[in-house]
């Protein structure tokens, strides 16, 4: 099973916390464990790492004065509990702060952000349901969601973003990518990003927004106005002639609410903007806003558009 960084890094703090001799949180630390299979794997693999390596910083010389069989035989764990502590906290350091960001993944779950610090003063930050793998400072695959790009420009060593077949090179910029399926839509908000320098080669300048699908050649370019580029970082998403399937999902990644679409209506072009904060308080508040049914089955939303 594949365990992204950010997992080991929770792991990896578990594994430190549950072996302190105080350690009481236990019902939180078991939430963690079940949540996902990836989080029981990752704590054995910071435990067995740990362990493997106590034992070897346990083991005493043979010409240490201060051992004896008899001392080992009666209490042969006595070095293993301090060791122990010292390779957690080793390892929680080298996995939360590793030497470098070379090909890392991050990923967070649906209505959850995260911002992902490059040592040169570059930031990503991350929707919901997103996931990136950073390699280094000045380059990154984006493989699902939607993320904010703020990258210090260097002209010697742009940053690159591949996302499908497609390479996207900064110029000096604040742009974000969201990926819905095959369909991918690039924003920029300052300065310039180059589309597929390689050929087709395509500049988006800011308030624009160019389209296109992942291992499909073409795409098109529209103007927004300038603020709803990255806009959900402040609390809102804006709509324009949106199938409201694409509604449902975007909605979905950033509010963390399961939002579906009814069989019928699921193609009808919706228009409108949308506070994030109070869904996440009501739900079926989206319906007046955008002028929908939206009733509940279970822990879904239902849109429906007919």
């Amino acid at each position: 099973m594949a365990v992204d960084q950010r997992t080991l890094d929770e792991a990896a703090m578990w594994a430190v916390r549950t072996s302190e001799p105080d350690f009481a949180d236990w019902p939180a630390f078991t939430d963690w464990l079940e949540a996902s299979p990836a989080h029981a794997e990752a704590y054995d693999r910071a435990m067995i790492a740990a362990e493997d390596g106590a034992r070897a910083l346990g083991s005493i010389p043979a010409n240490d004065p201060e051992w004896s069989e008899e001392e080992e035989e009666s209490s042969p764990r006595r070095w293993l509990a301090p060791a122990l502590a010292a390779c957690l906290a080793i390892l929680a350091a080298l996995w939360l702060w590793p030497a470098g960001d070379a090909g890392m993944t991050y990923s967070t779950a649906p209505g959850e952000t995260r911002e992902i610090a490059l040592e040169d003063g570059s930031t990503v930050l991350l929707a919901g349901d997103t996931e990136i793998v950073i390699d280094g400072d000045r380059q990154g695959r984006l493989n699902s969601g939607r993320a904010l790009f703020e990258i210090r420009h260097d002209e010697g060593e742009p940053f690159r973003l591949a996302v499908g077949d497609a390479q996207l090179v900064d110029a000096g910029t604040v742009f974000e990518v969201a990926i819905r399926d095959a369909a991918v839509a690039v924003g920029v908000a300052e300065g310039a990003v180059i589309y597929n320098p390689g050929g087709p080669a395509a500049r988006i300048d800011p308030g624009e927004v160019l389209h296109f699908d992942r291992g499909a050649g073409g795409y098109r370019i529209e103007t927004v106005p300038l603020e709803q580029v990255g806009e959900w970082r402040e609390g809102r998403l804006t709509f324009r002639d949106a199938p409201l399937a694409e509604v449902a999902s975007d909605l979905s990644r950033v509010t963390g609410i399961a939002y579906r679409t009814a069989d019928r209506g699921r193609d009808r072009s919706i228009s409108g903007s949308v506070a994030i904060d109070p869904l996440r308080r009501d739900p079926a508040a989206l319906g007046p806003l955008l002028g929908i049914e939206v009733r509940q089955d279970g822990d879904v939303w239902i849109l429906d558009g007919s």
